[in-house]
């Protein structure tokens, strides 16, 4: 392993280096990021996924750099112009961009105005001018005229094409002009002429400044995306008169030379038509990865936090995906998330401008109760797309009038109708519509977020800021990883997983998903963990990095309930006879008692078990199911609808968090509109980002800010005190 590099990610990230180098190892190894934060603690020293998936990703893009570096260190040396002190610079470069700035003057250029100037001979001119003559510049310049050079005015402007040229490519001087850009550079845009932007989207950027340095991530994107549908222009304004004198100051060491006033004219070229353009270009992409970096990074939390939303878990649930001219479709789904019955019923419109009709009210009430009592519903979950909050009218009237002990929770059915129309969708329901799979989709999702969550593509979910904006292979990686970390943070019972959740399951694949199910339908549910050994084509290595992970409720070894791995069995069976504790006890008080009790020093030195083992072992006696969704607070359950016109400013209301971004938060407070709760009426102290105090799914108090009843919108405060007299 590379040394330099190993010291370096140890800088940037406060890693020691022996732990870098065995995390590296491990993953060399084809061990998973899961299985080495799970089950390898004591020799990473209990790093966690996010530490080892920064330490593969710092690694990856330091040999990846390395890799540049080498490749243009061979380059040049082939052209026979390496130099040690070039190759020096070249390795010392941090950065991509500082490999690429050296690199430049030594690139295969296509036609440019110098490679021309270079053609008809004139580079020795050229030369002759960087010498800072005292001779006659018109009299040598005449020794330059052929063919292709008519006169000395063209030999002048050839000769200060390439000297431009080479200015632009010097490394030292791209450097410096683009720290100033970045330090005193103010990004300006304004409106096109003949832009068109009915909604006014895009009002605040008709005219708007702000530095460089301190522009915030999401408004460089919305910028990008306002500039791509033309609606605005966009440049980055710098005092180009400094960047000309850091230029003259670096490059003129003669005043009194008489290829001075050629030289400043070259220098002003250059900076104009080269050099500032350039620049201006590696700038902004430099924002851009700033943006996108930012963008993925919230939507990642995001969708970590909704993934791990607690489950209702044993509850009978009715899920409604609602319309207005097709009919609400309705699932009933049973504690195991198997459908009971579907239907369709008309609470709002059967034909497009239709009215409602009392009797067609009546016998959607009537179909909707006999459902709930025939399946003893005790959850109705309503998904939040169109006519969601009719819907919620209709249901909150029918609970209020018949008086029935059953809630409803508003469910957030982002990519619910990209999974009703795949694949995996009809393999589940061959015989369903694509809404009666939603209405499925939607009252699972309340039953087991994670598990129905899994079979969309995250983009699809919907809790991110400008995901279209950003680059797909960078959102892919980041938000796949999210998902494979959730999945195996709570662990999967596979004799219910569905495939589209083992897929994400550590050391398994669409292939080795697809054959546990296949087994597990041909030859029944499995008994112990051994037993997995005996799917077709799963490996010794795939069983070692999935088994932790894959749980048996209800087998015949306790411990495969747990997540404990196989190979700390014989240690844990060791534990359970000194103690005598046995399989059936899990979980009881008597061994949290036990537990308690025990000297772990002690059993460490006995039989020589590292601390964090140990730690996994006796937590998996005390709670052998232990789900970390169950610290995060349920779902809000409502039996009545509010209304925009029922608020009033400094109302207190409870809500659910449904999206973070980076001006503020929505909050679902019941309305047909989530509420905008912004950064600065968050918490009385500064905070950097609405992530370092809220999540999605986080349950909040709030009061009502504002109403705006035209636009049906409603800005909500978490500080009372900041609310208008």
């Amino acid at each position: 392993m590379n040394e330099q590099i190993i010291k370096e990610i140890k800088k940037t990230l406060g890693v020691a280096e022996e732990k870098i180098v065995t995390v590296l190892n491990l993953l060399n190894e084809g061990n998973t990021i899961p299985f080495i934060a799970r089950y390898r603690k004591e020799a990473t020293g209990g790093l966690d996924e996010e530490q080892i998936n920064e330490i593969y990703k710092s690694w990856e893009y330091a040999n990846n750099l390395l890799e540049r570096k080498e490749q243009v260190i061979r380059l040049i040396d082939e052209k026979g112009m390496l130099t040690e002190e070039l190759k020096a610079e070249i390795l010392k470069a941090q950065k991509l961009v500082e490999v690429e700035d050296l690199y430049r003057p030594f690139k295969e250029k296509k036609k440019t105005k110098a490679t021309e100037a270079i053609a008809k001979g004139l580079e020795p001119l050229a030369n002759f001018l960087l010498m800072f003559p005292s001779s006659d510049v018109l009299e040598e310049a005449k020794k330059f005229l052929n063919d292709q050079v008519k006169s000395v005015d063209e030999a002048l402007e050839g000769a200060k094409y390439i000297i431009a040229e080479f200015i632009s490519d010097d490394a030292n001087y791209r450097k410096s002009l683009r720290e100033e850009m970045v330090k005193h550079g103010v990004v300006v845009t304004q409106l096109k002429k003949n832009a068109v932007d009915e909604r006014k989207v895009y009002e605040i950027y008709y005219d708007y400044n702000e530095p460089v340095s301190k522009i915030k991530p999401h408004r460089i994107l919305a910028i990008n995306r306002a500039e791509n549908e033309k609606i605005i222009n966009v440049k980055i304004e710098l005092d180009r008169e400094r960047m000309l004198s850091y230029l003259e100051r670096k490059i003129i060491k003669k005043e009194e030379s008489t290829a001075t006033p050629y030289l400043k004219e070259a220098i002003e070229d250059s900076l104009k038509r080269l050099v500032y353009p350039s620049l201006e270009r590696e700038v902004r992409s430099e924002l851009t990865e700033k943006g996108e970096e930012q963008a993925i990074d919230i939507f990642s939390m995001n969708l970590n936090k909704l993934l791990l939303q607690p489950p209702m878990k044993g509850k009978v649930v009715l899920g409604i995906d609602p319309a207005f001219r097709t009919g609400c479709k309705l699932s009933v789904v049973n504690e195991q998330g198997k459908v009971l019955e579907k239907g369709v019923i008309y609470p709002h419109e059967k034909t497009l401008g239709g009215t409602i009709s009392d009797q067609q009210i009546k016998d959607s009430q009537i179909k909707l109760l006999q459902l709930i009592k025939k399946h003893k519903v005790e959850l109705i979950a309503i998904g939040n797309g169109t006519a969601s909050r009719e819907t919620e009218s209709f249901v909150a009237d029918l609970i209020r009038s018949v008086g029935m002990k059953v809630s409803y929770v508003i469910v957030n059915e982002a990519g619910a109708s990209v999974y009703s129309a795949s694949e995996l969708a009809r393999e589940e329901f061959p015989d369903f519509s694509v809404e009666e799979r939603s209405a499925a989709s939607i009252a699972r999702r309340l039953q087991d977020p994670l598990s129905e969550l899994v079979k969309i593509d995250p983009k699809s979910i919907g809790v991110g800021q400008y995901q279209h904006d950003v680059t797909p292979k960078k959102l892919n990686d980041s938000l796949n990883f999210v998902v494979t970390q959730a999945v195996n943070q709570v662990g999967v019972n596979i004799n219910t997983a569905s495939k589209a959740l083992l897929m994400y399951v550590s050391g398994l694949n669409k292939s080795s998903a697809e054959n546990i199910v296949k087994y597990r339908d041909s030859v029944g549910k499995f008994n112990n963990r051994q037993e997995i050994l005996k799917v077709p084509k799963l490996g010794a290595k795939s069983f070692e990095q999935s088994v932790g992970f894959l749980r048996i409720p209800d087998g015949n070894e306790a411990l495969d309930m747990t997540a404990v791995h196989p190979e700390s069995y014989g240690i844990a069976k060791k534990i359970m006879k000194m103690y005598n504790i046995t399989g059936e006890m899990f979980g009881r008080d008597i061994v949290k008692d036990a537990v308690a009790s025990l000297d772990r020093k002690k059993i460490q030195e006995e039989l020589g078990v590292d601390k964090y083992t140990l730690d996994d072992i006796l937590d998996a006696f005390v709670a052998p199911l232990r789900d970390p969704r169950d610290q995060f607070a349920q779902p809000i359950l409502r039996s009545d609808i509010l209304k925009l016109e029922d608020l009033s400013v400094g109302m207190e209301l409870e809500g659910t968090v449904r999206n973070v971004v980076d001006f503020g938060a929505f909050i679902d407070v019941g309305l047909k509109e989530d509420g905008l709760l912004h950064i600065s009426k968050i918490a009385k102290h500064y905070i950097k980002h609405p992530k370092d105090v809220l999540n999605v799914g986080d349950i909040v108090k709030v009061f009502v800010l504002n109403i705006d009843l035209n636009k049906g919108k409603v800005g909500l405060t978490m500080l009372k005190d900041t609310l208008p007299k």
